[in-house]
């Protein structure tokens, strides 16, 4: 679906002093307001549980494929003409990708919805890290990486854990809910999808994303997956966050 911010915009992209500023001010740091919610919310859920019996019905869905395939495509998180980005983040790996509140978010390459957070439980007062995201979405890529997408103004109907998706399909819309400093953008992470010992602080990333949105924002297929398989071997999965608390 083409953004109908594609072909009418005038002004130039986000300036880079505006990505420093809000990198400098920790990221995604203390919001002081929020995009309104959802209008059928419903807690974080995981492809270990089921989703609320609410939510719409999905169109289909299955396990990953095991083992990864090696032969997916990818495509850029934003789909929008006015997008910007900077290649550092404060306090872990990951990327704040800027674009317009309500510009569509879309699942990266194909694969199956791990979690799905439509409530934003933030709360600047504490706790630091695990509310942070507010709305998010993680899929489990067929190629064995999970794509990390927070501070959605909305998720799109019919994405709940377990849910199989398409590259390039919506799954819901940029926003500044959680700790997004009341700035418009998408927190983007790659991690690995740690079984039985997983929680936001791998959740929000662990590799750095821009060297791979660089990629397929010129239409390139840049995998993420060595240096994902890497960390983990070097890393395993953690079972506390490191010394920053901070969580897009």
């Amino acid at each position: 679906m083409r953004s109908p911010s594609i072909g009418r915009r005038t002004r130039p992209a986000y300036p880079i002093l505006l990505l420093v500023a809000a990198l400098a001010a920790g990221g995604c740091g203390a919001t002081t307001g929020r995009a309104d919610r959802w209008q059928e919310p419903s807690p974080m859920t995981t492809a270990a549980q089921p989703a609320d019996p609410a939510s719409p019905p999905a169109a289909s869905s299955s396990a990953a494929p095991s083992p990864a395939r090696t032969d997916v495509k990818r495509v850029f998180p934003v789909r929008a003409g006015n997008v910007d980005y900077h290649p550092t983040h404060g306090g872990y790996p990951g990327t704040d990708v800027f674009a317009d509140c309500g510009e569509p978010v879309v699942a990266v390459t194909d694969g199956v919805v791990l979690e799905v957070s439509r409530v934003d439980r933030f709360d600047k007062r504490g706790p630091l890290g695990p509310n942070n995201g507010g709305l998010s979405v993680s899929l489990l890529g067929d190629d064995g990486v999970r794509y990390y997408g927070s501070h959605l103004s909305a998720i799109a109907a019919g994405v709940d854990a377990g849910v199989r998706v398409r590259a390039g399909q919506q799954l819901g819309k940029v926003g500044r809910t959680g700790n997004a400093n009341n700035v418009c953008h998408l927190h983007f992470g790659l991690s690995p999808k740690c079984t039985g010992a997983d929680d936001w602080w791998i959740r929000r990333g662990v590799v750095w994303p821009a060297p791979y949105l660089n990629s397929w924002r010129k239409g390139g297929n840049r995998s993420p997956v060595a240096e994902v398989t890497a960390w983990q071997r070097k890393h395993g999965c953690p079972a506390a966050p490191g010394r920053s608390t901070r969580s897009g």
